[in-house]
C-alpha cells in the first residue's frame, strides 16, 4: 500500500525508492538536455556526471548512495575512497529554481553520515549537520531530505558527520540550481568541477585522513593531470566555468589567453555593475566562484592553480635541493651497482618530465604529460581549454592539439629572422595603448 505524506503543499506518493544510478567511469559524461519541463542548459562536470532523477507528482526525486568507491585518479593510479553512487567526487545534482526536491540518502559506509547542502537556503532540520539538524544516518539506513529551491546558483554537498575523515576520503559533490528564466545569465557552455586534495603515499591506495596541511595530490574532481579532460569550446561561445573548493587551502585558479568576468559566488549571482575583470580568481576554502568569457581566441590554453606545488603529483616533500651540486663521482659509484642510474635535480627538476623512470606501483610521476612540442612537466590541478572553430553545440570530445598558424609560434634565434617574420618591421611593433615605441 502506498504511503501518502503531506509536507507543506507537496502531496506525494511514496511507492519505492528512485533508482540509485551508479558509474565506474572517471571520464566526463555530458548530460542530455531536458526534453520535458522547464528548459535549461545542463552543466558539464569535468571528469564527472549528473545524477538522474524522476518526477513524483510535483517533486523531483534523487537517490544518493554514500559508499566506499574506487576512483581512477589517472591511468596507473587508483584511490580507495568514500564517495557517492560509485564515484568520488559524487554526481552533480541539477534542478531548477522554484522546484521542490526530495533526496534519498542511503548509507553504505561503516559509520553514520549526513549530507549538508552547502549554500542552499532550506529548513534547519534539512541542513545536514549530524546531531544538530537531525540524527546521523546510521549505516544501512536511508534518510530523506526535502526542500524547495528558493534561488539559483552553484552550491555543494558534503557530510557534516565525522567531517574530517569523510571529506578527506572524498565525500563531496556539486549542486547546480538553474535559473527559472532561461533568458537569465545564458551561456553556450557551462563547465563545473570541485577542487579536492589527498595525502596518498606512493605505492598505497588510501588517503591519510588526519593530514591537515601536507597534501601530495591536488585534483580537479578527484582527477590529476595528465588525465584531467580538456574543456572543449567552440569559437564565439559564451562560456561559464564554476569552481568549488573543498580543500583546506585557497586556490588561485588562472586561465591563460583570456581575461574573464567573475559572475557568481556560492552566495549568488554578481550584479553587472559589481562584476570585476580577472585572469586569476582566488577561491577560498569552502567557497565557489564562477567566471565567464567569450571564446574569441583560438588555441590550447592552460587552466591551473597558480600555487606551483599544486600542479605536481605525489611530491616527496623531504627531497633535498641539490641544484648546482656535482654528482659525477656519486653517479660513478652508484652505476657500479645499478647500471643506467641517472642523477637528477642538479640542474632543476625538468628532467623528471622527460625521462621514463621506475616509480612505485599505483602512483604517477611528480611532473608529467606530453604536448605537441615536448614534455609539459605538470601534474595535479592542470588542464587545457581547447578553443576551436566548428565544434558542434553538444560536442565535448577532445579535438587534439592546436596547430599554431605560421608566424604565431616562438622560434629559436639563429642570427637572422625566419621567412615568416620578414614582414615585421620596427614600425609595426605593437606598443601599449598610449605608449611610444623606443628606437
Amino acid at each position: 500500500m502506498a504511503l501518502t505524506v503531506n509536507m507543506g503543499q507537496a502531496q506525494t506518493s511514496f511507492r519505492d525508492l528512485p533508482e540509485a544510478a551508479s558509474t565506474d567511469s572517471p571520464y566526463t559524461q555530458v548530460p542530455p538536455r531536458p526534453t520535458t519541463g522547464l528548459e535549461y542548459n545542463p552543466v558539464v562536470t569535468l571528469n564527472g556526471w549528473s545524477l538522474p532523477y524522476r518526477m513524483n507528482g510535483n517533486v523531483k526525486e534523487f537517490h544518493l548512495v554514500a559508499e566506499p568507491v574506487e576512483r581512477v585518479m589517472a591511468d596507473g593510479m587508483i584511490a580507495r575512497l568514500w564517495g557517492y553512487n560509485g564515484q568520488s567526487t559524487g554526481p552533480t545534482i541539477e534542478a531548477i529554481e522554484g522546484e521542490r526536491v526530495r533526496i534519498y540518502v542511503t548509507n553504505r559506509l561503516p559509520e553514520h553520515t549526513s549530507v549538508h547542502w552547502h549554500g542552499l537556503i532550506l529548513p534547519s532540520g534539512m541542513d545536514g549537520v549530524s546531531g544538530l539538524s537531525h540524527p546521523g544516518i546510521p549505516s544501512g539506513k536511508t534518510f530523506v531530505y526535502e526542500f524547495d529551491l528558493v534561488k539559483s546558483g552553484t552550491f555543494m554537498y558534503h557530510p557534516h558527520a565525522d567531517e574530517m575523515v569523510q571529506m578527506a576520503m572524498g565525500m563531496m559533490g556539486l549542486f547546480i540550481v538553474h535559473p527559472r528564466d532561461p533568458a537569465f545569465m545564458p551561456v553556450d557552455r557551462d563547465f563545473a568541477f570541485l577542487l579536492a586534495a589527498y595525502d596518498i603515499d606512493p605505492g598505497t591506495y588510501i588517503p591519510r585522513v588526519a593530514e591537515m596541511t601536507n597534501f601530495n595530490l591536488w585534483t580537479f574532481n578527484s582527477r590529476i593531470f595528465p588525465d584531467i579532460d580538456p574543456l572543449v569550446v567552440n569559437r564565439g561561445d559564451r562560456v561559464r566555468v564554476r569552481v568549488g573548493n573543498l580543500t583546506m587551502t585557497n586556490h588561485p585558479v588562472h586561465m591563460h589567453g583570456y581575461d574573464f568576468e567573475v559572475t557568481c559566488t556560492d552566495g549568488g549571482w554578481v550584479r553587472p555593475e559589481a562584476r570585476w575583470p580577472e585572469v586569476s580568481i582566488d577561491i577560498p576554502v569552502g567557497a565557489m566562484r564562477a567566471y565567464e568569457f567569450n571564446a574569441d581566441h583560438l588555441g590550447d590554453w592552460a587552466i591551473h592553480c597558480h600555487k606551483s606545488h599544486h600542479t605536481m603529483n605525489a611530491m616527496g616533500h623531504e627531497l633535498p635541493t641539490i641544484i648546482g651540486a656535482d654528482k659525477s663521482r656519486v653517479t660513478d659509484m652508484v652505476r657500479r651497482h645499478q647500471p643506467g642510474y641517472m642523477p637528477m635535480g642538479t640542474a632543476g627538476m625538468a628532467d623528471m618530465g622527460e625521462m621514463s623512470m621506475e616509480i612505485p606501483e599505483n602512483t604517477i610521476p611528480m611532473m608529467t604529460g606530453w604536448g605537441p612540442h615536448g614534455p609539459i612537466e605538470m601534474g595535479g590541478m592542470f588542464s587545457v581549454v581547447k578553443v576551436r572553430e566548428g565544434i558542434a553545440p553538444d560536442d565535448y570530445s577532445d579535438p587534439g592539439w592546436f596547430e599554431n598558424p605560421p608566424g604565431t609560434q616562438a622560434w629559436e634565434w639563429t642570427g637572422e629572422l625566419p621567412e615568416h617574420a620578414s614582414n615585421y618591421s620596427p614600425a609595426t611593433i605593437l606598443t601599449p595603448r598610449g605608449g611610444k615605441r623606443l628606437g
